[in-house]
């Protein structure tokens, strides 16, 4: 692994950003399902969105909880901009930790100019086991030819690059499966809609590849060696991140709550919201949910600084960052449900609250999905084999 700094964030920068940029965004990127590249230009522009990348390379080469914390508060202002941001981060640094230097020079450095990546793995046959993938690149001299499609992809027809993986020729199991960084620029790349329940400006819609070229010079590491990539390297940082965008999203809702039952009164009885005992309860069950939540995100980012440090590979790190994931993603949904509770008719109105309901829900489903992780966490848990690496797994 590269090291990173251990290097304070500077919280305030982040914030204020948020508030001038992200947050007023926010509901328009919900209701036009636009895709937040305002957002993104300037999270580009203050170096955010090269937050883990080396200096070398043209980034801020901060630390681990530096990427938690600004993650959560992009969350706070758009949780759309923030699942966009978390796969950026995630398909950039799969390239600082496993790419050559010659990809690394060639596609790291834009990053500060706003070029974004993503992630593309999961398809139709095989769902959210994305250890598994049924496509097959062909063979072109040393190059090879893409022609298969994807299910979903964050920042589908949006990305500059994708971190792609699928199978190559030779490959005698599904989970024998190669990364490539593909082009998005080139021709042939087609992404579908995304029409979806809630985080509209995400564009995680299916991605359709046709006649693709990708030069041997942008196979990443080997072929073969995506399962390994993912599993001791990007899996454990996406989920990091996920669970810290989720704790975002429940803070944003409690705070939404809180200031609408302190200023909505009650004419007839000049009673505030905030005067009745049964609200109160619930914000502060809200309240230390949050509080039991930031000390086991702080614990583990540190983690992943420790291994850093001692340049280990994150996949010690895979159940801890599950769990986290689940349970942020949980008390996310928790949370914008009290929030719904508590304001009424105001809260289930199209506006702020109804969104951050409709966007914490994306949680539960984000790949890979609180129901699959749990399964891998029960099995590892009595000693079943993992099935990262079986053919046939659930």
């Amino acid at each position: 692994m590269v090291q990173t700094k251990s290097k304070n964030l500077n919280s305030e920068e982040i914030i204020s950003l948020v508030d001038k940029v992200i947050r007023p965004n926010a509901e328009g990127i919900d209701r036009d399902g636009s895709f937040p590249r305002e957002n993104l230009n300037q999270l580009a522009e203050a170096g955010w969105n090269s937050i883990l990348i080396p200096e070398k390379y043209n980034g801020l080469g901060l630390d681990y909880v530096a990427f938690s914390i600004a993650t959560e508060e992009i969350a706070k202002g758009c949780p759309s901009t923030a699942l966009i941001y978390v796969m950026h981060v995630g398909a950039a640094q799969t390239i600082v930790y496993y790419g050559s230097e010659d990809q690394k020079e060639r596609w790291l450095p834009d990053v500060r100019k706003g070029k974004i990546g993503t992630h593309s793995m999961s398809e139709k046959a095989t769902g959210g086991h994305t250890w598994f993938s049924l496509s097959e690149a062909k063979r072109d001299g040393v190059d090879y030819i893409l022609d298969l499609e994807k299910s979903f992809t964050t920042s589908g027809g949006q990305a500059a690059f994708y971190i792609l993986q699928t199978r190559t020729p030779g490959a005698r199991k599904p989970t024998d499966l190669s990364y490539f960084i593909v082009d998005g620029e080139q021709p042939g790349i087609t992404a579908g809609p995304w029409e979806a329940l809630g985080v509209h400006g995400n564009h995680s819609g299916p991605l359709k590849l046709e006649g693709v070229k990708v030069k041997k010079q942008d196979l990443l590491w080997d072929e073969n060696k995506a399962v390994d990539i993912a599993l001791n390297g990007v899996d454990p940082l996406y989920l990091l991140g996920m669970g810290s965008a989720f704790i975002g999203v429940a803070e944003e809702a409690l705070t939404k709550a809180v200031d609408h039952v302190k200023r909505t009164v009650h004419r007839d009885f000049n009673k505030s919201l905030a005067d009745y005992q049964v609200i109160r309860q619930q914000l502060a069950d809200a309240k230390i949910l949050i509080s039991s939540l930031k000390p086991w995100q702080l614990e583990l980012a540190n983690k992943f600084n420790q291994f850093a440090t001692e340049g280990k590979a994150f996949g010690d790190l895979w159940y801890k960052s599950a769990e986290f994931k689940i349970y942020a993603t949980q008390v996310a949904n928790k949370i914008a449900g009290i929030a719904m509770d508590v304001t009424g008719g105001y809260g289930y109105k199209k506006g702020p609250i109804e969104r951050l309901y409709r966007d914490a829900r994306a949680g539960i489903a984000l790949s890979p999905s609180n129901n699959l992780a749990k399964e891998i966490i029960g099995k590892n848990l009595v000693g079943l084999p993992s099935e990262f690496y079986e053919e046939g797994g659930e």
